[in-house]
């Protein structure tokens, strides 16, 4: 499946664009703040895209003007959303696009394909502590806080951090609470 919007197409993950990953997922101001370590090599991108970036509902970030994967996003379940009608949306974007609403536009886009495509009732967004540009996107897009946890482990990182956790629902979202 190939989703778009003005600016980007979100596209399911290659092996092949593994240099490109490495291009932004190596930044130390990426990967850490989302809860997983740099990227040491392009072929440890490749291993990412493969084990963990070729999952059903993740989509890579392409820009348009370059047809080049500039960050990823996607709906998982996991420890917040363990319903069936329920996904955790996650994402991020290479350092030399932030500021330019691109994370938040790839996000509506995803929302919208969670509610009207696969039917979800609710979406759930966290960010740690001090990643203050994924809060301000949880923010734009209407998710509202629920609670803070203490002592999250962040098992890829090898410690615990402070959590803050989100939730957009269907109803809000099909009123409209959220700009689309």
């Amino acid at each position: 499946m190939v989703l778009e919007t003005e600016r980007l197409i979100l596209r399911p993950w290659d092996a092949a664009d593994a240099e490109e990953c490495y291009k932004y997922a190596k930044d130390p101001r990426v990967g850490p703040s989302a809860g997983w370590p740099a990227h040491t090599d392009p072929e440890h991108s490749r291993r990412v895209i493969l084990d963990v970036l070729s999952a059903p509902e993740t989509f890579a970030i392409v820009l348009k003007e370059t047809g080049l994967p500039i960050g990823s996003i996607g709906l998982h379940r996991n420890d917040l959303a363990q319903k069936a009608d329920e996904m955790e949306l996650g994402y991020w974007l290479g350092v030399p696009y932030w500021g330019r609403g691109l994370t938040t536009e790839a996000a509506r886009e995803m929302l919208r394909h969670a509610f009207e495509d696969l039917k979800l009732e609710r979406v759930w967004c966290g960010y740690y502590e001090g990643n203050l540009r994924s809060k301000r996107v949880q923010e734009k897009l209407g998710f509202k806080y629920q609670w803070t946890s203490d002592d999250v482990p962040v098992l890829q990182m090898g410690e615990t951090r402070r959590g803050h956790v989100s939730l957009l629902r269907r109803e809000d979202w099909l009123r409209g609470d959220t700009k689309r």
